[in-house]
């Protein structure tokens, strides 16, 4: 008798099948749960309401941030390491909706030497972020240079929430205004 080849066949292939299908669920799972998490990361700004205030809020994380970073001490150099990953990562969101969206919609709306002006400055928020990453944590001039850092980022922040996001809020008028945030929030998601 001779053995049927599709028979011995078989078995592997319902492996393959098997291990194919196991994957498309993880993948499927996986887009799931990322499409979940970029949603709660953005929904600080979307719930909000207008760029503006999305921005605003931000920017308050961002000082959270900071101050959990300064309340550390040398002994907690893992602790300020992962806190730096969570600053870069929400000041990598931030600027791309900035840089993105409100940034272009300045030039547009005749800000375009302070427009640029803010785009410089993230230009030096990339150049802490990498400074910090670099250096020994457990040193005491780490601290000193998040210090710095902080004092940039507030005259940064005060300049767009004092000057001129009202200058660009006021030039908008509401469509613009529904325009921008929108746009921003579609940006602010990707980026999540």
């Amino acid at each position: 008798m001779t053995p049927n080849i599709f028979k011995t066949m078989r078995g592997p292939l319902d492996n393959t099948a098997a291990l194919l299908g196991a994957a498309a669920a993880g993948f499927a799972v996986g887009l799931v749960a990322n499409l979940g998490r970029k949603a709660a990361v953005q929904s600080l700004t979307t719930l909000k309401g207008q760029w503006d205030e999305g921005l605003k809020a931000e920017h308050r994380l961002t000082m959270k941030l900071f101050d959990a970073l300064e309340s550390t001490d040398e002994s907690d150099a893992r602790k300020r390491k992962a806190l730096l990953l969570q600053l870069q990562h929400a000041l990598a969101k931030h600027a791309f909706e900035e840089e993105n969206v409100v940034y272009p919609a300045m030039r547009d709306h005749g800000q375009i030497v302070e427009a640029d002006k803010l785009v410089h400055d993230h230009g030096y928020v990339k150049q802490y972020l990498f400074d910090l990453s670099e250096m020994d944590a457990a040193d005491p001039a780490w601290i000193a240079k998040v210090r710095e850092f902080r004092a940039e980022i507030e005259a940064h922040v005060e300049e767009e929430e004092q000057r001129l996001f009202p200058r660009l809020k006021a030039a908008l008028g509401d469509e613009g205004n529904k325009h921008v945030t929108a746009v921003m929030n579609k940006a602010g998601f990707a980026a999540a």
